[in-house]
């Protein structure tokens, strides 16, 4: 198999062809970078934590991994996670999702992760990270197949192995290409021959490897579910391979999720679901392997059936303890997922959610707008810590819990932020310098940038996925939100963010498709745009009574994104990204026509933007054609010179002496996709940040801070809200 072998550095972007158009005068890129502070505005997990591990012969030393936003190591000491993979810039963003994570129990330094978040075509190949000091540098090898760390199948495992006897043979396993095995610590691979396993296109292939002394055993995916197929099998001497004897009745149609080995009894635990996960799962079972004579036995603590369905998920042992190990439910929603836990090798087990006492004060998003928390939901990722039987986590679709009593549970989430963000605005006044709208988590209002919101998630309703945030320009007290709810996709606030009423009514499409909203200079008039999660988009609406009632906007272009006018409130602006034109009101939003006709078409990543105390001062980001601005509400746009490539813009204070608002931008100006910032106009940038602070893709969103100049939100697709400041 091909690789490729490099240091990892720092990612690039590849360079494209500018298109000759009329220019702004602009002068080259400032060299050398000022130095910048990034840090993550905090909210707290936030996202699906997929794996832990607990290195078997370090006292407190541990690591995570998550769907889309990394992998991280337990800093014991601070009480809190590192992240290790914030190196990886915009061309390698398919490279944060971790599928699997590797320790070495003989070298402690060594650390190995499989990267790559899909496995569709569309696509990059996965890569395979390796570190001598746990994580502070790497060396990389691109792999020829793709990995999926986001897709079905993201909590098992792990399908990364050091082999127990040999620290330099790793196996891989993969979804669709079978094993790999590395002779070299994994600068190269090789598909494993004779490995019986046969990929389906639609299957998990490999979803598991675990050491058993110097046995290797390996989770199948792809079994055809008849009666007798195989899905475990096993190696003694890393070239022979059998199918598991015995594999036990009604788990042929199963998939084996996770496994663990207890050193003392010499016994496999093995968790198994009628689906991978974490979604779509309603039966399963657990049961364990004698190694030595080869016995199966059934220790399922409780058997899904009637109303209450579901998988089992996560499995680890107490390494200080024989037969001692827990085990977790997964995708059981109407009696709530729990650990159980056992001391006797599964004879009997103690649900451990029954007593628990949960302490989310750290970040009170996890109430999800009730009176108290859940036990969580997706449990895959389970672990003990070998050297505190009490110490046991386990990891949710949106935190990372601990205890140290199996009592009193509380976040161990510190440093771990993986939100996908879409929504920010900084707004000009009040307590909050930030609101932040998020996929999964809805919408914050960040009193503090250095604590999770005290008021967790925005209520009254409460809503998943953010897909609109936005701040009456000349009225910031006035906020309007959409996203996806249960109870009402739409809200507004008289008080900066602080506390919400939904709208009274909403358009009937508001129920399948919230898109983008807007509301105008003073907050008299909203513009609600439609799209549906497939991409199907809808006409738009207006409410001038806070979302009372409202009516259609027929010469809105369908699923646009409303931009109001900050300084005029009878205007409003978008941009028809199919045809390439700009559309403007001047009637408050009650009908649009077209003005400036001819720009960039077809493709998704466009972004119009208005700046900050000024009427028609339009900028326009394209992906392949650079940045354009007007400065006649869109009637003419000119093309800035100053970059070829251009994502998402936004403001900030203008720095001391400048007449003009600090400008911000995700983009490319030479060689590389960076963030900039300019004090002069879009005359020149300065990157401001640096290749170890690149958080893979960046373009959803980004806004300075009307406030403090040099200050900037970063919003990223698994890494939370990033935020830069000027060392002083």
């Amino acid at each position: 198999m091909h690789v490729t072998r490099r240091t990892v550095l720092a990612g690039t972007a590849a360079a494209a062809a500018l298109t000759a158009l009329p220019a702004v005068q602009a002068h080259a890129v400032t060299e050398g970078t000022p130095p910048y502070r990034w840090r993550n505005a905090v909210m707290g997990g936030t996202g699906f934590v997929t794996g832990v591990l607990f290195h078997p012969a370090v006292r407190g030393l541990a690591y995570a991994r998550t769907d889309i936003g990394g992998a991280y190591r337990w800093d014991d000491r601070a009480a809190r996670w590192t992240p290790l993979t914030d190196h990886l810039g915009w061309d390698d963003w398919n490279l944060l999702g971790v599928e699997a994570l590797a320790v070495d129990p003989v070298h402690p330094e060594r650390l190995y992760l499989a990267l790559g978040t899909y496995a569709q075509s569309w696509a990059g190949n996965g890569a395979l990270l390796r570190s001598d000091d746990r994580g502070a540098t790497w060396t990389r090898t691109d792999l020829t197949v793709k990995l999926g760390a986001n897709e079905d199948g993201r909590g098992a495992g792990e399908r990364l192995l050091v082999d127990p006897r040999d620290s330099d043979t790793l196996w891989l396993g993969t979804r669709h290409d079978g094993l790999l095995r590395s002779g070299d610590r994994g600068a190269s691979w090789a598909a494993v021959t004779g490995f019986p396993g046969t990929p389906t296109a639609a299957g998990q292939g490999v979803t598991l490897l675990v050491a058993a002394g110097r046995t290797l055993y390996v989770g199948w995916g792809d079994s055809d579910g008849t009666a007798g197929s195989v899905n475990l099998y096993r190696t003694t001497d890393g070239s022979t391979w059998e199918a598991v004897p015995g594999q036990p009745a009604g788990t042929s149609a199963k998939v084996p999720i996770r496994a663990a080995y207890d050193c003392h009894t010499r016994e496999l635990y093995v968790t198994y679901a009628d689906a991978p996960g974490p979604n779509g799962q309603s039966d399963g079972s657990v049961h364990k392997l004698a190694t030595t004579t080869g016995t199966w036995t059934e220790v399922t603590p409780v058997r899904p059936g009637g109303g209450d369905t579901f998988g089992y998920g996560g499995v680890a042992v107490d390494a200080r303890r024989p037969g001692t190990l827990v085990v977790s439910t997964n995708n059981r929603w109407a009696a709530v997922d729990t650990l159980y836990r056992t001391t006797d090798g599964g004879r009997s087990w103690t649900s451990l959610k029954d007593a628990a006492v949960f302490d989310v004060s750290e970040t009170p998003f996890l109430k999800w707008g009730e009176d108290r928390p859940k036990f969580g939901w997706w449990i895959q990722a389970v672990a003990v810590d070998p050297y505190d039987s009490k110490h046991v986590v386990y990891g949710t679709g949106a935190t990372l819990y601990g205890t140290r009593d199996l009592r009193h549970w509380a976040p161990q989430i510190r440093g771990l932020e993986e939100t996908s963000v879409v929504q920010l605005v900084s707004p000009p006044a009040g307590e909050a310098h930030l609101l932040s709208g998020s996929r999964d988590i809805g919408v914050m209002y960040h009193e503090r940038l250095t604590a999770s919101p005290s008021r967790g998630m925005a209520t009254n309703p409460v809503s998943g996925s953010a897909t609109g945030l936005a701040q009456a320009a000349a009225r910031p007290s006035y906020v309007v939100r959409s996203g996806w709810g249960d109870h009402g996709n739409g809200a507004y606030s008289t008080d900066g963010g602080r506390t919400w009423a939904p709208f009274e009514g909403q358009p009937a499409i508001a129920k399948d498709a919230p898109g983008p909203i807007a509301a105008n200079a003073d907050g008299s008039v909203l513009l609600w745009s439609f799209v549906h999660w497939d991409g199907t988009k809808y006409p738009a609406h207006r409410s001038t009574d806070h979302g009372t009632t409202w009516s259609e906007v027929s010469s809105f272009p369908n699923g646009a994104t409303p931009v109001a006018d900050p300084a005029d409130p009878t205007l409003f602006y978008a941009y028809d990204s199919d045809k390439g034109n700009v559309r403007a009101s001047t009637d408050s939003g009650r009908s649009f026509t077209v003005r400036a006709t001819g720009l960039p078409a077809g493709d998704s990543q466009f972004k119009l933007v208005a700046a900050p105390g000024r009427s028609g001062d339009l900028w326009l980001c394209t992906k392949w054609n650079g940045l354009y601005r007007s400065t006649d509400g869109g009637a003419t746009f000119a093309k800035v010179a100053s970059c070829w490539a251009s994502y998402t813009l936004g403001f900030g204070k203008a720095a001391p002496g400048a007449d003009y608002p600090a400008i911000y931008q995700v983009g490319s100006t030479e060689a590389i996709t960076a963030v900039y910032r300019s004090d002069d106009g879009a005359k020149s940038w300065v990157r401001i940040n640096d290749d170890r602070h690149q958080w893979g893709w960046t373009g959803e969103i980004i806004v300075g801070d009307p406030r403090v100049y040099g200050r900037v939100y970063l919003a990223t697709n698994g890494r939370g809200i990033q935020y830069g400041e000027p060392v002083r």
